[in-house]
């Protein structure tokens, strides 16, 4: 099984925390759009003939596509790739492009999931964040969504930023559960080099986030998905069961991937590429048949890292079996430098699978990062 990840890098406006690769102009959509056409098919060897399992598309914004823009690049896959009959096909969305118009052509298209950027139920909120959506559109988004029979659903919300209180955090995670959505990717704010948050914040225009604040209302997340049926299968996700994310858990997992679009990246288990992230760059070079992408062999130690990095973060935890099938003797001195974090309870072993306790998830990034070989 494999996914492919097609990156749209189209936005409305740029959001002040954002460092994804967009353009707030779509005057060469159509061009961009042959393109992807022209890398789907110049890529068609690089998952092995593996079965397609999820399609994900991703940006920017990619809502702003039409239902015949969404479709063509999705038959684009299903001929040249074989697709699973039940394959997650997702499509990230503002609130304010799922209208009733956009969400019927929608449903006429192979689109069965939808990412719903809400990030805040409070119009003050969003304004900080400079979206193009208000508190409204996003509540009547998702109602909108699942009245034309869209279902599997999952939200993004933020947390951990001065103007969100701990009283409007958990009127956010309130109403998620009123609305009775079944997935939630939830991510603290982070201040990105080059983004106009960055800026406010060196010129002392905006105050630093707090790490104190950030993870108070972490714990809070963690213990409110768990009294209301979630799964924290992955630091920042929370699911009902048997509503994961097949996508981002196949990333997690170590799936291989194809990522179509400028930036995108794809992973084959052992090499990793980038594609350029600059639109026109990206067009001009399949415009000549060249696929637009640099190419790492990855050693030992980085898939030994990698796997560290992304199992830890997750509820299915780092098998030590799986660790030495990278590199022989490789558990035991992982397990020599994790020691000081069984001592602290932020890690716990089930016979040979590692486990991030729910304080060690505070703590993910650096236990990791000290695990690295």
């Amino acid at each position: 099984m494999a996914g492919i990840y097609i990156h749209i890098p189209f936005c409305k406006q740029a959001c002040h925390y954002c460092d994804f690769h967009f353009s707030t102009s779509l005057k060469y959509k159509d061009e961009l759009l042959q393109a992807l056409i022209k890398e789907i098919k110049l890529q068609k060897t690089y998952l092995d003939g593996e079965t397609i399992e999820t399609i994900y598309f991703g940006g920017g914004t990619p809502s702003l596509l039409e239902e015949g823009e969404i479709s063509l690049l999705i038959n684009t896959i299903t001929q040249l790739h074989s697709v699973a009959s039940n394959a997650e096909i997702t499509l990230e969305a503002n609130p304010d492009d799922l209208d009733k118009a956009k969400l019927r052509a929608l449903s006429n298209t192979p689109i069965n999931r939808f990412s719903i950027g809400l990030q805040s139920f409070f119009d003050d909120d969003l304004q900080w964040m400079n979206r193009v959506h208000r508190a409204a559109e996003a509540e009547a988004a998702v109602k909108r969504a699942q009245d034309t029979g869209f279902e599997n659903i999952t939200v993004d919300l933020i947390y951990g930023f001065p103007l969100l209180t701990d009283q409007k955090w958990k009127f956010n995670l309130d109403k998620v559960f009123e609305l009775g959505v079944p997935h939630v990717s939830s991510y603290s704010m982070t201040v990105e080099p080059r983004t106009a948050l960055a800026s406010s914040i060196k010129n002392k225009k905006q105050a630093a986030m707090s790490d104190e604040q950030s993870a108070a209302q972490f714990i809070y997340l963690m213990d409110a998905m768990q009294q209301r049926g979630f799964e924290h299968y992955e630091i920042s996700n929370f699911a009902k069961p048997g509503m994961h994310s097949k996508h981002n858990s196949n990333y997690w997992r170590g799936v291989k991937y194809l990522g179509i679009g400028p930036s995108a990246h794809s992973f084959n288990g052992e090499t990793r590429q980038w594609n350029v992230a600059n639109n026109a760059k990206y067009i001009q070079s399949l415009q000549t048949g060249k696929t637009p992408a640099e190419t790492e062999i990855l050693s030992e130690t980085d898939r030994l890292n990698e796997y560290i990095m992304t199992s830890l973060r997750t509820i299915w935890g780092l098998d030590l079996k799986k660790l030495n099938t990278i590199a022989p003797a490789s558990a035991n001195q992982l397990l020599i430098e994790a020691e000081k974090y069984f001592d602290k309870e932020w890690i716990s072993r089930k016979d040979d699978v590692i486990y991030l306790t729910p304080g060690g998830k505070l703590y993910a990034d650096h236990i990791a990062a000290e695990l690295f070989f």
